[in-house]
This record gives structure tokens, sequence and C-alpha cells, in this order.
């Protein structure tokens, strides 16, 4: 994404380039085979959007103050390492456009390698005080409690979709919100200006992860094959809603997405979700989040970051239409 006040976008290009070196420095080991799996997601690219909004939120405060390029660097990492294990989880075959590390070499190495970077980025949290360890690790730990949620069978007496979203939360919106906080924290920004951007982040992070899931079935363009989602049986939200509808004019649709669809009925499932109910009621929830974000960001103080963060909820709109 870019944002609308070029000034700032080279400012925080410029930094990012920093978080690169940084990275790849911190899996620059004598030991051959960690090097080249631990450098191998680095250079497989990604949006680097963590590092981006600790480095944005960073201008709530003084973006020069110490302890801020670690903090992006150090939450990079710790997203980087959640990757290796989500793909032996998940048995995936390709990560960004590349061979996983599981794939390339085997389980245990991208799990060890997982390992590492998180080891990695303990060290730098270790440097930046106990109350970052302390964040990092409850942030961590909500972590894997939405990875463990959303394997397990949802709990009696909840409904599907709230149970959804707070896993959203969990897994994807936790780190994201750290980011966030991190950035405005290190910086000096006000106690009000942090806990907002904090809040931010959760926001944007759920409402990043719901746009994915409607891009999944509704692009053809995205760079992704649509359906992966489908294939594997992951339930997504528009997938949710469909289970959750009554509509017998539906009931082929909650025939095929009740688990992974054959490949074979690929085609029918994401012609039928496409023209659904469900996936326009994803659409209006993922709305409801970039609103919420949208308002977060406007509370906070006037300037290039606020209008960066803006930006971002334009982007999530941009990228799902």
């Amino acid at each position: 994404m870019t944002f609308s006040d070029e000034a700032f976008a080279e400012e925080i290009r410029a930094s990012l380039d920093l978080v690169e070196e940084r990275l790849l420095k911190a899996v620059d080991t004598d030991q051959p085979l960690l090097r080249q799996s631990g450098s191998h997601l680095i250079n497989a690219g990604g949006k680097r959007f963590r590092p981006m909004l600790t480095l944005a939120c960073a201008h709530f405060g003084d973006p020069a103050r110490p302890g801020i390029l670690d903090a992006a660097v150090a939450l990079e990492l710790t997203h980087l390492a959640t990757l290796y294990h989500d793909d032996v989880m998940d048995e995936a075959l390709v990560r960004r456009g590349a061979p996983s590390a599981n794939a390339r070499w085997d389980n245990s190495v991208a799990i060890l390698t997982g390992d590492y970077l998180f080891s990695q980025a303990a060290q730098m949290m270790a440097d930046l005080g106990i109350d970052a360890v302390r964040l990092q690790a409850a942030t961590f730990a909500r972590l894997v409690r939405g990875q463990i949620n959303e394997t397990m069978p949802q709990p009696e007496g909840i409904d599907p979709v709230e149970w959804h979203l707070e896993i959203l939360s969990e897994k994807t919106g936790s780190l994201i919100a750290t980011c966030a906080k991190f950035g405005a924290w290190f910086a000096g920004a006000s106690e009000e200006t942090i806990a907002t951007a904090e809040e931010f982040g959760e926001v944007i992070g759920v409402a990043f992860q719901i746009a994915d899931d409607i891009i999944d079935i509704a692009s053809d363009s995205s760079g992704k094959t649509p359906g992966t989602d489908l294939l594997e049986g992951v339930p997504t939200l528009p997938v949710i809603y469909a289970l959750g509808g009554d509509d017998p004019a539906d009931a082929r649709l909650r025939e095929l997405v009740a688990g992974p669809v054959p490949e074979s009925d690929l085609a029918e499932a994401l012609e039928l979700l496409r023209s659904s109910k469900a996936l326009e009621q994803a659409k209006a929830t993922l709305l409801q989040y970039q609103e919420r974000a949208r308002a977060l960001a406007q509370a906070l103080p006037e300037g290039p970051a606020q209008k960066a963060l803006v930006d971002i909820c334009d982007y999530m709109i941009e990228r799902d239409a």
C-alpha cells in the first residue's frame, strides 16, 4: 500500500530498509542450515505490515527515540516465526510464492527455525526492558490461544460468528495491536494515544483477515488461487455465515462447505458463495470493522501518522473491491 503523504511514505520506506537489514542480521548465524532456513521467508518478501505500523505509530511521539526499530524488528521476527509453525500445522507447500520451509526441508527444520526466530525476538525484547518482555509474552499467549481455539470444536451456547471473530482478534489482531502500541509507546506518546493506537491495531488486524477471507472467494486476480481455504476446510467468515443460514435455496451451498470442498466441486462452491447472502454478510462485517478502525484513527493526534492510519483503512476497502 502507499501513503498519501509522500514525504512520510519515504521516511517509512527508509526505516523499513533498516528493518530488512536487521531481519537478515538476526539470522546470520554460523550454522549454515539455520542461516539458510531462517532467511528463507525473509527473502521471500511480504508486506512488512507489522513493522510498518510500528514505525508509523512512532510518529505520534518522537520517532527518533531508541527502541523503536528494535521493537519493529522483534515483532516481525515473532510474526515470521509463527508462519514457519503455521505451515507445519497446515501442511502447506507454498508460502509467499516460494516453497514453504517444511516442503523445502522438513517439519523438524521448519519448527526449529521458527523457534530460533522466537529466540532472536526474545533477546531483542530483553534489551527493551521487562515491560516489553511482559507484553510480548502476553501477546504471544493470546496468539497461541487463538490458534488452539481455531483447531477445537466450538463450545455450545456461543454464537459461531462471535466465536470466529474472537479467534481472529487473538490469532491475528493481538500481534498487530502490539505493533501499534510499541510504536507509540517507545516514541513517548501519551497514554491515551497509546491505548487508541493499540485498539486500532487490533481492529484493523481482524479487518485484514476478514478481507483476506473474502478475497479468497471473490477475487480471481489477487495472486492467490481462489478457493484455497475451501479446499483446506478452513472456517472463514463467509463460510460460517453460509452454514448458519436456513434458506432452502442455499442447501447445496451448505452441503458443499460443511467440510473441505473436493477439488471437483470447487468451481460450483465458489459460484454459489459469490452470489450468496453469506458473502454480503461477510462484506458488511468487514465494513463495520473498517469504520471502527477509521474512527479510532481519526481520534488520534492530527498529522502524517494519523493520515497514514486512515490510508490503511481506505486500502482495506480498495483491496476487497
